[in-house]
């Protein structure tokens, strides 16, 4: 039986957070003297929003989440990592990755001294059984599910990932990064019936916003309280959270963008499928697709001579490479140099 008391570290627990002094005063005032912040305007001499509010308030609107189950990281690398300092006790829980996927998992449960275990997706990189799954489970800890997944593109479904968090004991993350390129419904409707469920999505793929740094958690409100407990105090600056504002404020122009990317995806698809080279084109829910080629470092170099860089996945899946996709010019661009290669 899931208890998240059972989980968050012990000196978390006891942790007194840092109380900025945005947060020990909030409402209107003439003057600030509480933050030694310079007093000369610049537009940015004063420190950001702590909780985001308006960033927040925005998506409880988009999303149809309360604001007190939201979580706003510097990118979603900085909400997988803030989950490991609060709920794996390093050298005693454990990071669970259904393999291949995103490669950040991994990282951050070395960085946070948190042993590995890894779980092969089969052959059509589809989640093993619930009972392999279960075997494979000796501790507390983290369970990574990519849906869609990095970088095979395939989505897995709601009810696997339900059966699988009713089986754990610890926090099961559910990365959906690329949802926005899917028709598949967010884990974000199962929040209500599963308290250790975590959803991870991001500003960075569909609204376009890479170097902005915005990842988005969705979980309970009494682990957004620990994440909130441990985050920087000023983790969001005040351009960030103001781009993101503008972003929210235009999703008819980013709904008409995922469009045309998927569209495009379908383009190429269709089109590396028709290569002598090409041994198999994985169907994508992503804006990215997986191939695998009979030759890939001669596509490797031959691309990179003509200043187009694709992603070399061999070390996680055999000729394996993945390839993000571009405007309609760049997938043109694209394509034409493939068939002179591999026709």
């Amino acid at each position: 039986m899931f208890d998240l008391e059972n989980i968050i570290r012990p000196n978390i627990k006891l942790l007194n957070p840092y109380s900025s002094a945005r947060e020990e005063y909030q409402g209107n005032a003439e003057i600030l003297l509480d933050a030694n912040e310079s007093p000369y305007p610049t537009g940015l001499n004063r420190y950001p929003d702590p909780y985001q509010s308006q960033l927040k308030q925005k998506i409880s609107q988009l999303k149809g989440v309360a604001v007190s189950n939201i979580f706003v990281g510097n990118g979603s690398d900085e909400v997988i990592d803030l989950l490991f300092r609060a709920f794996c006790k390093p050298e005693v829980d454990k990071a669970y990755l259904f393999t291949p996927t995103y490669g950040m998992y991994e990282v951050s449960a070395q960085i946070n001294n948190i042993k590995i275990v890894t779980i092969p997706l089969t052959s059509e990189f589809e989640l093993p059984s619930i009972d392999v799954i279960r075997n494979s489970i000796k501790s507390k800890g983290l369970l990574f599910i990519c849906s869609p997944n990095n970088p095979t593109g395939n989505t897995y479904s709601l009810s696997s990932v339900s059966k699988i968090a009713q089986s754990f004991d610890g926090l099961v993350v559910l990365d959906e990064a690329y949802i926005d390129f899917s028709n598949a419904t967010s884990g974000i409707s199962l929040l209500a019936k599963i308290p250790n469920l975590v959803v991870i999505q991001t500003m960075s793929k569909a609204y376009g916003l890479a170097g902005l740094r915005l990842g988005l958690g969705y979980a309970h409100d009494n682990i957004i309280n620990v994440l909130n407990k441990i985050k920087p105090p000023y983790n969001i600056n005040t351009l960030s959270q103001a781009k993101g504002l503008e972003a929210l404020d235009k999703v008819e122009l980013q709904k008409k963008k995922v469009s045309e990317i998927i569209s495009q995806r379908e383009r190429l698809f269709n089109s590396l499928n028709e290569l002598s080279c090409t041994i198999k084109v994985y169907p994508s829910h992503g804006n990215f697709l997986l191939a695998t080629f009979r030759e890939p470092q001669i596509i490797i170099d031959k691309l990179r001579s003509l200043g187009i860089i694709i992603r070399d996945r061999r070390s996680q899946i055999t000729n394996g490479l993945r390839i993000s996709i571009g405007s309609p010019k760049e997938n043109t661009k694209l394509i034409n140099i493939l068939k002179e290669l591999c026709p």
